[in-house]
């Protein structure tokens, strides 16, 4: 039977999307995550809202794509604040410094060196605040789980699609949380 929700059947136990992912995250991401919830929830929701009557007072909804729109995008709107709200609670803030910061933790700053000298600098984060343009990477990543407990100068070692990489530790950094 082929249709449009069919998916290939994946073993739970080796299927890596479900693998539990970490509940850490950074004092700043935490503050940028209720920031954004605060904005959703006091300004955008009450918006929507209002666009929703002000469509609906028009008459016929059947036929009225302002108001098919705006409901959509206040629904979508109500689930991302349900999402907010329940992540927030089960995350664990992390707002200090490591006992040890001449080794990699979480909320370090990393820089590394390949075989041909190329530097990398990335931080590991929480799994909210990933961000490739940053090269802030989550601490379930591969490479995080490599780098994780290593001191300045330790090689880590990483299966990547062309082969195996390694990465040479050539400075540890650590930001003072601000919030």
């Amino acid at each position: 039977m082929k249709g449009r929700n069919m998916t290939r059947w994946r073993d739970p136990a080796k299927d890596p999307r479900q693998e539990p992912k970490s509940n850490l995250i950074t004092a700043e991401g935490a503050a940028r995550m209720r920031g954004i919830l605060d904005h959703l929830s006091r300004v955008k929701r009450p918006a929507i809202s209002a666009k929703v009557g002000e469509a609906a007072a028009l008459g016929d909804r059947s036929e009225n794509a302002d108001y098919t729109y705006n409901k959509k995008e206040l629904h979508r709107v109500i689930a991302r604040i349900r999402y907010l709200t329940t992540r927030l609670d089960e995350l664990q803030i992390i707002d200090r410094l490591p006992a040890d910061t001449e080794r990699v933790f979480f909320g370090a700053f990393v820089t590394l060196e390949d075989d041909n000298g190329e530097e990398m600098r990335l931080r590991i984060v929480g799994h909210d605040e990933t961000d490739t343009s940053k090269h802030w990477i989550s601490v379930d990543a591969p490479l995080a789980k490599a780098l994780l407990g290593k001191g300045l100068d330790d090689e880590a070692t990483v299966a990547a699609p062309g082969g195996e990489k390694t990465w040479l530790i050539t400075e540890i950094e650590y930001q003072t949380p601000t919030v």
